[in-house]
């Protein structure tokens, strides 16, 4: 029986893509201090990238001092016990170095760029121990960066995209740890002082449980050293952190924030996906169908394309330990608005109830599967691989299994992971635009 060229280029494309996933090999040990290490070892370029993230993120922000997880994240890099600002951004200057702190939802921590050439690993290395583990949190650093972070924040609060997000986040998660960066206000950020900033540090950067993701030319027996130096002086806290609880219902609302413009923002959604989730592959290859997959998404095809009442819009789930958030969000003219919400309502209806088509299934497993490598074809693109493989305890063949896991999703567990997982009259609704 003769087979198609689509047939053809698919199954090449998914044996292509298998051997790809192969060829990453991912080492992993406990080192003395209690962290996990992900080492995938990069020789063709002597360029070193490594990331060490801690349960410090903004889930961990205090009450009534929301944004505080960010500022320690922020001000690492602001003076150690040795050197101040000015020092540290000459020394990595002169190393051809990168280094700075990062702070997301449920990590914080620092990442690392430097060439591998051994006198300039080992004093970019020294200089991220200090950063870590002798942190000043100068009084005056902290005034500044507080007031920088108030001007952004009022911005944001006039933007109307950024308001609707802000508002969707409150309204799915209520009181709970994933509403911490959405609760963000001038007053919060003007509570926090330089005991708050030292306090959560000592709490929560610690080596215990950290993740140490190392992608570039270094062999284990170095990386072993490394971690080892960065980690060793850490804060030595004992005190567990409280476990982030389930994501509990939130009375469900449709809100309208009035903001100048002649543009409309919608946003909906509700929380869905956990990174261990058995339904994970039939929502997330659902998701690009619906709405993930650019120009040949339904919610695109039909808004745009067909009735033109938006440039743009999208559907993404965000996977994390507890519900992480289904979101879908566009733009539209103010005149409009209520057509545009009327149809993304439609079109969600109408794909939860048929699901998928045979044809638009294997379209998106192709695009799918055939992007997958491109996602970690660097030393910066993989590292965060690393870090949610390490974070979430996922298999180190999950590089290679998740094309697998993609390409056996089927039109009938999509249709029934959507069906029982995404309820419209459960999505909270957010518009922001001219008061209709």
């Amino acid at each position: 029986m003769a087979l198609s060229v689509k047939t053809i280029t698919f199954a090449a494309m998914f044996v292509l893509v298998s051997t790809l996933a192969h060829a990453v090999e991912i080492q992993s040990w406990i080192a003395p201090q209690g962290a996990r290490v992900l080492l995938v070892e990069t020789h063709a370029n002597p360029i070193l990238d490594v990331r060490v993230d801690f349960d410090a993120g903004s889930r961990r922000d205090p009450p009534g001092k929301e944004g505080l997880a960010a500022m320690v994240a922020g001000l690492l890099d602001s003076g150690t016990g040795q050197l101040d600002e000015e020092a540290i951004q000459q020394q990595l200057a002169n190393s051809a170095a990168q280094l700075n702190g990062f702070a997301e939802l449920e990590t914080a921590g620092v990442r690392m760029r430097s060439l591998s050439r051994s006198d300039l690993q080992e004093r970019v290395t020294g200089l991220a121990t200090l950063l870590l583990t002798q942190p000043t949190f100068a009084t005056a650093v902290l005034n500044r960066e507080r007031q920088r972070a108030i001007e952004s924040l009022l911005q944001k609060q006039e933007d109307a995209g950024a308001s609707a997000d802000i508002t969707l986040q409150q309204r799915m998660y209520g009181d709970h740890p994933y509403a911490r960066p959405a609760f963000t206000a001038v007053k919060s950020l003007q509570a926090i002082q330089r005991e708050d900033l030292l306090q959560f540090w000592q709490q929560h950067y610690r080596a215990a449980g950290a993740v140490v993701s190392i992608v570039g030319d270094i062999k284990r027996q170095d990386a072993e050293k490394l971690v080892n130096v960065m980690l060793r002086n850490l804060p030595q806290s004992t005190l567990p952190l409280p476990d982030i609880a389930q994501v509990p219902p939130q009375s469900v609302a449709q809100l309208h924030l009035a903001r100048p413009g002649s543009q409309t923002h919608i946003a909906m959604g509700m929380p869905v996906l956990r990174r261990d989730d058995p339904d994970y592959y039939p929502l997330l290859v659902g998701n690009y169908i619906l709405g993930g997959g650019g120009f040949d998404s339904r919610l695109m095809q039909e808004l745009r394309v067909r009735r033109g009442l938006t440039y743009g819009v999208r559907s993404h789930f965000t996977p994390l330990q507890q519900a992480g958030p289904f979101v879908i969000s566009l733009a539209t003219r103010n005149a409009e608005a209520g057509l545009a919400l009327q149809t993304t309502r439609e079109v969600l209806g109408h794909y939860i109830k048929e699901g998928p088509t045979e044809a638009e299934l294997k379209q998106a497993k192709a695009n799918i599967i055939g992007g997958f490598p491109l996602r970690y074809d660097s030393n910066s693109k993989l590292l965060p691989y690393l870090a949610v493989i390490g974070q979430y305890h996922l298999p180190l063949s999950y590089l290679q299994d998740y094309p697998h896991a993609v390409a056996q999703v089927s039109v009938a567990q999509i249709r029934d992971a959507w069906q029982r997982r995404i309820d419209p009259q459960q999505m909270q609704i957010v518009t922001a635009g001219a008061t209709p």
